[in-house]
């Protein structure tokens, strides 16, 4: 067991709840380590009733093993030319990375990303963001990976996201009995991708309960994120 004291960040009130939070610091986890005992190790000495798990989509992901190293990877033509529309962030590469935009090449099909890139750059033109991965669809928005800032030796993976969020997450909860919500969180935004049945509260409130990201960003080794809801003053 892990009897570190538990680090608790700053208060998040939302929806007439105040949720106290605390990222759960972890070992490495390593590709297709049972999530399971994982989170025994860490969540258990700490877990009350009424809490659950905020959990991170990379980490889910890694413990599935749905991740693709770099030297797998030759980014095309195609991919190549897509990264140029590509807004690139400070903390993340984003798709700006050929390597990342030929994985999502390769999820969804060059056709359909040929029409995603088409159709996306003509309704920028009219203020519309985001066409380009809604029209290129299958998951393309919840890859991550390749990025620098990223524990090492996850920077040189993409990462393609859990296999079924909703249902993953409530195969957490089934065996371990804590609610869970699993969140494709960067330092831009938060989108919830599934929770178990357990949790008790809006997922839009826990969205907007997390949207400053405490999972971090890069090598905090963070993935988890107990979350206890109490009554607003």
């Amino acid at each position: 067991m892990v009897n570190e004291p538990v680090s608790w960040q700053e208060n998040s009130v939302v929806g007439g709840r105040t949720y106290r939070r605390a990222a759960l610091r972890t070992h490495l986890v390593h590709v297709k380590e049972p999530i399971v005992d994982v989170l025994q190790t860490y969540v258990s000495p700490v877990f009350e009733p009424g809490d659950f798990l905020v959990l991170s989509e990379k980490f889910v992901a890694i413990t599935q093993g749905r991740v693709i190293h770099r030297s797998l990877v030759r980014p095309g033509l195609l991919a190549r030319l897509l990264v140029k529309g590509v807004t690139k962030l400070k903390d993340d590469v984003g798709f700006s990375d050929p390597a990342k935009m030929q994985v999502a090449i390769m999820r969804a099909g060059w056709a359909r990303m040929a029409i995603a890139m088409v159709g996306g750059s003509i309704t920028r033109l009219f203020g519309r963001h985001g066409d380009f991965y809604r029209i290129a669809g299958n998951r393309v928005s919840e890859i991550d990976g390749f990025n620098p800032h990223t524990v090492r030796p996850f920077n040189e993976f993409a990462m393609l996201g859990p296999e079924d969020p909703p249902r993953d997450a409530q195969a957490i909860e089934d065996a371990t009995g804590w609610p869970v919500v699993i969140v494709d969180a960067n330092n831009i935004n938060v989108e919830v991708l599934g929770a178990s049945s357990g949790v008790r509260v809006p997922l839009v409130d826990v969205r907007l309960a997390v949207l400053d990201n405490p999972l971090g960003q890069g090598e905090e080794q963070t993935p988890i994120v107990l979350m206890r809801p109490v009554a607003a003053p």
